[in-house]
């Protein structure tokens, strides 16, 4: 299967840094041509356009998408990357952090929307993919306004997936599970809260941002065109049973077991 995506012009926001960087770059890598919209412009000499904008304010989401349309005439993908989390138990949050996480999250994904969707709808094609969580499938404590505001994203797509889909725009979202960043602090985890967490994924291992890339990059192409108004689970099977990690405790069993087929080794 070839993924020509030769000359899309693809705009990710969120992509100065962490997982939005890397989606960034492996859309590069194959041959488009991104914008990266980021509350300040990429510092250097990225290998993609860059612009500053604040998606929860709707006259700069105007201007930035005005201006991607200036520059090259067209928008073809369009990944909604951006986010912020806002951590606290329900008594504990107070109203600005909740309006924060929903407006960010939720409202600057449907701001970008707004402004992409005529454009795609005029041209006869295109692709929007929005960041959701494994937190809209299974939130946690403490995590009322994140997880909102990804399940808000979540049936969001699915509504704009039927608007747009007699102009041949897909629109899908994913969900990341366990990748370390600076945002959650997964790689800080040690010792057996670090088992305990790697315990409950099929695929016992920290997801990386690429695992998320070659998923947008696959979305992104005309071999997805048939796949809309979905939420990919990208969690490496994060609860895909009760305890998976019950499987790698058995396969450790096995392999100390001479007459026994090799198997993965924990952790």
């Amino acid at each position: 299967m070839h993924l020509d995506l030769t000359d899309r012009i693809v705009v990710v926001t969120g992509g100065g840094r962490g997982i939005g960087r890397v989606i960034a770059e492996a859309f590069v890598a194959e041959g488009a041509r991104v914008v990266v919209v980021d509350l300040a412009e990429v510092p250097g000499e990225p290998p993609f356009d860059s612009l500053a904008a604040d998606i929860t304010d709707t006259a700069q989401v105007q201007a930035v998408v005005a201006e991607v349309v200036r520059r090259h005439g067209r928008i073809d993908v369009l990944v909604n990357n951006a986010g912020i989390n806002v951590e606290g138990r329900v008594d504990e949050l107070d109203d600005d952090g909740w309006q924060r996480c929903l407006d960010v999250n939720a409202g600057g994904t449907f701001r970008m929307c707004r402004e992409v969707a005529p454009i795609m709808r005029a041209q006869g094609g295109g692709r929007i993919l929005n960041a959701a969580s494994f937190a809209a499938i299974i939130p946690s404590v403490g995590s009322a306004a994140y997880a909102a505001s990804k399940a808000a994203v979540v049936a969001f797509t699915r509504v704009l997936a039927s608007e747009l889909g007699p102009w041949n725009v897909t629109v899908n979202a994913y969900a990341p599970g366990m990748i370390p960043t600076a945002m959650n602090g997964f790689a800080d985890l040690e010792g057996e809260a670090r088992e305990r967490a790697l315990d409950q994924l099929s695929i016992r291992r920290w997801g990386e941002p690429e695992d998320i890339a070659r998923l947008l990059v696959f979305l992104a192409s005309d071999e997805a065109g048939y796949i809309t108004g979905t939420l990919v689970d990208t969690s490496g099977g994060k609860f895909a049973t009760q305890s998976p990690g019950r499987a790698y405790d058995a396969a450790a069993g096995a392999s100390r077991d001479p007459h026994a087929p090799h198997a993965p080794r924990k952790g």
